[in-house]
């Protein structure tokens, strides 16, 4: 046999596999993984069909098609009233975990620390270490996981290089203020530290709030990466489309990295995407699609014996079990799977600690019946 040594010994199968596998060996409702049981609006999947028969089906250009990162641009504008060069601040990529790897790969050397606030996608901690880097974790806690950035700066030293954010953040649902940007900005002046801000949720804000991007601090926007999902904005997550927003010598390292990655991404999704954008209304009203949504699968578990923690952004709910059960979340998670037909995800996979708050994610993604038949099940738990 041969002698590999595993760059990520630790590592295995992602939870949202294993718990999907487990779902459909079970027949189990899947509010597990976060994609959508519905279809995307047929008229992109028509301007999908329209840019192959017009003939774009060969390489885009590296960073993306022109017509593209113009809509793009265009669309930041009228969104945040912040302009990004579209030549040499915009990359296409091919999804948000692809464009969150190729920042770190590009910035990130051996023995360098990034900072990472837990429960965190799981993409983070694995990447870095690849890289060679160090993983400094800050635990948020529920059920607010508010950031204390008096603690945040004591996880600094003189190999900090960079901080990831992600607002609204999964799997909490949670989102940051204005005064965390603030604190932020006091907290990095005068270093070299670079912001990884995964934004791939910055449509889905409920209750009148406000997304806070680093791009609207001059200060944070200098020193940024921001990445974004068509995937998650299109209904459309296995299309696995999305860009990096960056100034101009951060996107020139981005993009050195990214043209031995993935080179290019695909041509008439970009083409049908950029032409499905440039109508405002099919993204800005993707929040109120999913505050009803969110809406709707809380008041059907209102009546279960699960407590809602505060839901801010993204599409996912997170509960506490602990007034139902003391078992390991899990364990937890597999009997729901096993005996009662639902399948979510243990929010302890979203620590390195695997730390255990009794908390489990919900993704409510899914057509109202879906959510219906789903929550009827978990009134029996």
């Amino acid at each position: 046999m041969l002698h590999i040594q595993s760059k990520l010994p630790g590592v295995n199968t992602t939870i949202f596999s294993v718990m999907s596998k487990l779902a459909a060996e079970h027949d189990a409702i899947n509010l597990s993984q976060g994609f959508p049981d519905y279809a995307c609006d047929p008229k992109l999947t028509e301007l999908v069909n329209k840019a192959m028969k017009d003939g774009f089906n060969q390489y885009a250009p590296m960073p993306g098609s022109t017509f593209l990162k113009e809509t793009i641009a265009e669309k930041v504008e009228k969104l945040y009233n912040i302009k990004y060069d579209p030549e040499n601040e915009i990359t296409v990529t091919a999804g948000g975990t692809q464009a969150i790897f190729t920042a770190l790969a590009a910035i990130i050397h051996a023995g360098d620390e990034v900072i990472i606030f837990e429960p965190a996608y799981d993409s983070y901690a694995p990447t870095i270490k690849l890289l060679g880097g160090l993983v400094k974790t800050y635990e948020l806690a529920p059920p607010n996981y508010a950031i204390d950035w008096d603690m945040v700066k004591k996880l600094f030293t003189v190999k900090t290089r960079m901080i990831i954010l992600n607002t609204p953040q999964n799997p909490t649902g949670s989102i940051l203020s204005s005064d965390d940007m603030k604190s932020l900005i006091k907290l990095i002046s005068g270093t070299d530290i670079i912001i990884l801000s995964d934004e791939v949720y910055e449509h889905l804000i409920y209750d009148g709030q406000k997304h806070q991007s680093v791009m609207c601090y001059p200060e944070l926007r200098q020193r940024s990466f921001i990445v974004a999902s068509f995937g998650k904005l299109l209904h459309a997550t296995g299309w696995k489309l999305g860009y990096c927003l960056a100034p101009e010598d951060l996107t020139k390292e981005f993009r050195k990295v990214h043209q031995f990655n993935v080179f290019s991404v695909n041509s008439p999704m970009q083409q049908a995407i950029a032409e499905y954008i440039k109508e405002p209304k099919n993204y800005i009203e993707i929040g109120s699609f999913f505050q009803q949504k969110r809406d709707y699968f809380r008041n059907l578990l209102a009546e279960s014996r699960f407590k809602l923690l505060p839901c801010n952004g993204s599409y996912f709910q997170c509960a506490s079990y602990s007034n139902i059960s003391d078992e390991k979340d899990t364990d937890f998670s597999i009997r729901l799977i096993k005996e009662f037909g639902v399948a979510t995800i243990p929010v302890s996979a979203f620590y390195q600690k695997a730390t255990d708050h009794k908390i489990i994610r919900f993704c409510f993604a899914k057509e109202n019946d879906t959510l219906a038949l789903a929550a009827g099940k978990l009134k029996n738990v």
